[in-house]
């Protein structure tokens, strides 16, 4: 009885003074929350007890707080999106959603939102749906707490954990995705926040961004994806405090920049992934007090980047610290620590008194010629990079890092 005190009291703190109550459930003053909702006016709320409800398409088209008592079950079975919500000012919450119908052209969702604001979607159970919170042409809508699981095989199909398209001034905050698409998936959202978010073994991205400016991702994991995380097309985007963790495969990375600009990347943490960092038509992103530890290569950073500048992060344990595919440098390095230095400092600064390539000739050999990987740690290629250390031919002369440090940042 505490319990059910505890979830209703949580999930109503916003109740209208002269709103109506209606319970739905066994010996319960309604049997369906269709039947229910058809009595509600605006702010009412409906409380739905523990029990299976396969009811098809439930639609919220006015302001409503439903409210789930002991994870009561709405049941798509395979053929109906669960919970459709068409109005503003919706709370819903304590429910498990489960088995949405499968459409690639209508893409179904367990909960999907329309056209609307100020909708609350929290501590639910999403399990099994094709699309499990999909939100289009909305508004200051906040998804919190959550857990969404789905068993996708092969990403065409299955849809995305959170989908948000063309909204703006969201909140994704604390939830828990898995087996789906994208994990967390935005394009033509503005001024949001990803927040205390874990997305992990999704069979694409953990997260996907395309189109989508003054974002910001916060203090999320992204763990175990087809590829951490992408950012495409895109400009002033923070992101602070992720980890970036076990994103493994032929083309898989912690995160992926492509076409994006003004952005700062600041006190991650990017370990054992492929690549740490891929950079592709990016400008002036600052990457400031981030760690980069046992990944195959920290970051690749391509010939069409520009005015970047990577300042103040640990390199540690990676097989390729750094990798590009030109020879004209336009970013800058300072006061990076690198495990594969061996200057020294004589002044006792903490600063190399030796400037510190960080662009090795066996990362460019195999930037041009991937199959030459199978040469790795043999005594030829160790010669090799020792020898271009001495006398530089192919590597850019000014792909330098001026004030190495001699001792790892504490982050």
């Amino acid at each position: 009885m505490k319990s059910k005190l505890f979830i209703l009291l949580f999930c109503s703190a916003s109740f209208f003074v002269f709103a109506k109550k209606y319970e739905v459930g066994v010996n319960r003053s309604f049997k369906t929350i269709k039947a229910a909702l058809a009595q509600i006016q605006n702010g009412d709320s409906v409380l739905v007890y523990e029990g299976l409800y396969k009811e098809g398409n439930i639609v919220l088209d006015k302001e409503v707080k439903l409210i789930g008592i002991n994870f009561p079950v709405l049941d798509g079975q395979k053929k109906y999106e669960v919970l459709s919500i068409k109005a503003a000012n919706v709370l819903v919450c304590g429910f498990k959603v489960q088995h949405s119908g499968y459409a690639t052209l209508e893409d179904p969702g367990g909960i999907k939102v329309y056209n609307t604001r100020n909708v609350v979607i929290r501590d639910n159970i999403l399990d099994d749906n094709f699309f499990a919170i999909y939100l289009q042409y909305c508004s200051n809508c906040i998804i919190k707490n959550n857990r969404i699981k789905a068993y996708g095989i092969e990403e065409q199909q299955i849809g995305n954990g959170i989908h948000c398209w063309k909204s703006d001034s969201l909140q994704i905050i604390g939830n828990t995705i898995s087996g789906h698409r994208d994990g967390i998936y935005f394009e033509f959202v503005t001024n949001s926040i990803i927040w205390r978010n874990i997305s992990a073994t999704n069979i694409r991205y953990g997260l996907h961004f395309m189109f989508s400016n003054n974002d910001s991702y916060i203090s999320n994991v992204f763990k175990n994806n087809g590829a951490g995380v992408a950012v495409m097309f895109t400009n002033k985007v923070k992101m602070f405090n992720n980890t970036f963790t076990e994103n493994w495969g032929d083309a898989a990375y912690g995160l992926f920049l492509k076409e994006i600009s003004d952005s700062y990347i600041f006190g991650n943490k990017f370990l054992k992934n492929t690549e740490a960092i891929h950079m592709e038509g990016t400008s002036r992103i600052k990457v400031e007090k981030n760690v980069f530890e046992a990944n195959g290569w920290g970051m690749k950073i391509q010939a069409s980047c520009m005015e970047n500048e990577i300042v103040s992060n640990n390199f540690v344990g990676n097989t390729f610290d750094i990798s590009t595919n030109g020879s004209l440098v336009l970013n800058t390095f300072n006061g990076n620590y690198w495990d594969k230095y061996e200057g020294y400092d004589l002044d006792k600064n903490k600063i190399g008194d030796v400037p510190y390539h960080p662009l090795s000739l066996f990362s460019v050999i195999v930037e041009k010629n991937p199959p030459a990987m199978l040469l790795f740690r043999s005594f030829m290629v160790t010669l090799l990079d020792k020898s271009e250390k001495i006398m530089p031919s192919l590597t850019p002369d000014n792909f330098i890092d001026n004030t190495p440090l001699m001792h790892s940042l504490k982050l």
